[in-house]
């Protein structure tokens, strides 16, 4: 969850670590620190608050120039985000400097254990422990990649490290148990961080850090070993987007940016996947065709946006390949006993691909012998490393905590996903999965007319600033819809919003309605599944008889939800599975803009970091 960078150069530390954690903060702004090793010494500064904070501070009370240097930005687990609480965490002589993600389950019994011996620990967090126990272990080897690897076989739980050492000025140590660590390597420097985009400014060569290793950066190179001290398999690999795909772009919001690239998301993320034979291709595939006619369930896991994905993937999955098909919460799935083997197939999806909880997941399904295919968007993160399978949405980094891009992106794939079992298996002709592509390949242009025509929507979300309640109904995949619209305007306005199944509405639901509630209502399209399309109207009615302020989204051409929609969303007609990808659009700029009127940062919303890669 938190952010961490550690560079060991040339250049200014201090300049390439703080430049690092702005492409960060999206990872958690509760506080942030800097360490610097200058002079002989280790000078370290950190502020409750957001990134500006320590900036201003720094300006204030200037670090010392050096050339090694570590820097964190916090989402608070173990107490509060106060200055103490901050990373970087010293020890008691100010000669080791920690920062950490994760959480250290067995942090009580080591406290308990530094405090006999002596050690005075100043912060409430479970972090400060690492730093007292690297330079007890420092002080016998004189080696801080060893003392990491003697501390690490210490600790419980899951954790990335990274720390520096005044006695050895030149090295950077990073480890990695259950969450995210990438290292960067350019011309006579290194860097590690939680995530590329703290180094895409100076190198695109990456690599891949596995579970339980230790990575000691040198400006002469990198070294990898396990926990163990032996030497450790690593993947080098490019990164293929550059700076400026993290950056704003003019907009003022990373959000804003991120819902009008959906098109190109989507486009890009449909890029490659009929191969020259007309057949539908994954990125990674270790799962033999046998296996996958074999498969006699398929289970989603999630958590978040990607679990309403996961909703929509059902309807598909079921409908093409006629494969029973659940959709889990990941942070409930493995506490439940549920029935898996190997014939059951888990869907894995997670924009970030350390998502913890989906992790933990993924990998009870692996002990149970099911076969796992990822859906992600962060090429080389844990969760694609792990699985047998991998398709990668190519949605570029998304930055703004609520996912916008990243959910089409993870539609997309699981339609793709779906089709592709229906392929191996029989259940869908060759043409018939070409159709549905070419219908695919449509939506991008279907997203942006949808977004040439949202003014009207930011204009109705602005005058709905000052309500407490928006409800969402939906029908089908439109229920999914409804539960995302919901969730964005949780997330953003911090207002209470909830999303209902239209036919449950008069099982409980309709006893909220009041005057000039608003209610939006996800409309199916008429043709096809023309039922739906009426019994949704007709909860249109219900709805507004009760005094109800309706907001229809429907398709272009649906003039029987005219009469009772007090302000109308248009959205292109597609096929009905498909229609998720448009629909879910005006709901993302009506949260966003709500949001902005209430006077909130929607990329940065209360209490939420980007990926949690905590249970």
């Amino acid at each position: 969850m938190c952010g961490i960078v550690g560079y060991v150069g040339s250049q200014s530390a201090l300049e390439v670590v703080t430049a690092g954690l702005k492409r960060l903060e999206y990872r958690g702004y509760d506080s942030a620190g800097v360490a610097v090793l200058a002079d002989g010494g280790l000078a370290a500064a950190k502020k409750a608050g957001k990134l500006v904070n320590l900036e201003k501070d720094l300006t204030e009370r200037p670090l010392p120039t050096g050339t090694t240097g570590i820097g964190h930005t916090r989402w608070a687990t173990h107490g509060g985000p106060t200055d103490a609480n901050a990373h970087p965490h010293l020890d008691n002589a100010g000669r080791v400097a920690v920062v950490h993600n994760g959480i250290i389950e067995n942090f009580a019994l080591l406290r308990a254990e530094l405090a006999e011996r002596g050690h005075t620990l100043e912060s409430e967090t479970d972090t400060e422990v690492v730093a007292h126990l690297l330079a007890e272990e420092f002080s016998s080897c004189a080696d801080l990649a060893e003392a990491m690897r003697l501390v690490c076989r210490r600790l419980e739980g899951a954790f990335t490290l990274v720390a520096v050492h005044a006695d050895e000025p030149d090295v950077v140590v990073g480890a990695r148990r259950n969450s995210p660590l990438v290292v960067g390597v350019g011309e006579g420097e290194a860097f590690l961080a939680s995530d590329v985009a703290a180094f895409i400014a100076h190198t695109r060569s990456a690599i891949e850090l596995g579970q339980d290793q230790v990575v000691e950066l040198r400006r002469d190179g990198v070294t990898v070993t396990g926990f163990d001290g032996g030497p450790a398999d690593v993947r080098s690999y490019r990164i293929d987007w550059d700076a400026s795909a993290a950056e704003k772009g003019g907009y003022d919001y990373f959000m804003l940016k991120e819902i009008a690239e959906q098109p190109k998301a989507v486009a890009d993320t449909l890029l490659g996947r009929i191969d020259p034979a007309g057949s539908l291709t994954l990125d990674e595939l270790r799962i033999s065709v046998a296996d996958l006619r074999e498969v006699d369930k398929v289970v989603v896991v999630a958590c978040g946006t990607a679990f309403h994905a996961g909703l929509i993937a059902k309807y598909a999955i079921e409908h093409w390949t006629r494969i029973p098909c659940e959709v889990e919460l990941a942070s409930e799935f493995r506490y439940r006993d549920p029935i898996l083997g190997p014939r059951s197939l888990v869907v894995a999806i997670s924009q970030s691909g350390e998502t913890m909880d989906t992790l933990m997941a993924l990998r009870h399904a692996r002990e149970q012998g099911s076969k796992v295919l990822a859906i992600c968007n962060t090429n080389g993160s844990t969760i694609p490393r792990e699985s047998d399978a991998v398709l990668y949405t190519h949605a570029g980094p998304e930055v703004a905590v609520a996912s916008t891009k990243a959910f089409l992106t993870q539609l997309v794939a699981c339609y793709l996903v779906a089709l592709y079992l229906g392929q191996v298996r029989g259940t869908k002709w060759g043409d018939e999965i070409r159709a549905v592509i070419r219908d695919l390949s449509h939506i991008s242009g279907a997203v942006e007319r949808v977004l040439e025509t949202m003014e009207p929507v930011r204009e109705l979300a602005r005058s709905l600033a000052a309500k407490n309640t928006v409800l969402f109904l939906g029908r089908h995949v439109g229920h999914p819809v409804a539960l995302e619209g919901a969730l964005k305007l949780k997330e953003l306005a911090y207002m209470h919003a909830e999303g209902f199944a239209a036919g449950e509405l008069k099982h409980g639901p309709i006893a909220l309605i009041e005057e000039d509630l608003p209610v939006v209502v996800v409309v199916p399209s008429p043709r096809g599944r023309s039922v739906l399309h009426d019994k949704i109207v007709s909860n249109i009615q219900e709805i507004r008889a009760r005094g109800a302020r309706t907001i229809v989204i429907a398709e272009e051409g649906d003039e029987a939800v005219v009469p009772y929609a007090d302000h109308l969303i248009r959205v292109p007609a597609t096929p009905t599975l498909l229609q998720p990808l448009v629909a879910t659009v005006p709901l993302q700029v009506f949260a966003c803009e709500l949001a902005t009127a209430r006077g909130n940062d929607v990329d940065q919303p209360r209490n939420l970091a980007k990926s949690v890669t905590v249970e």
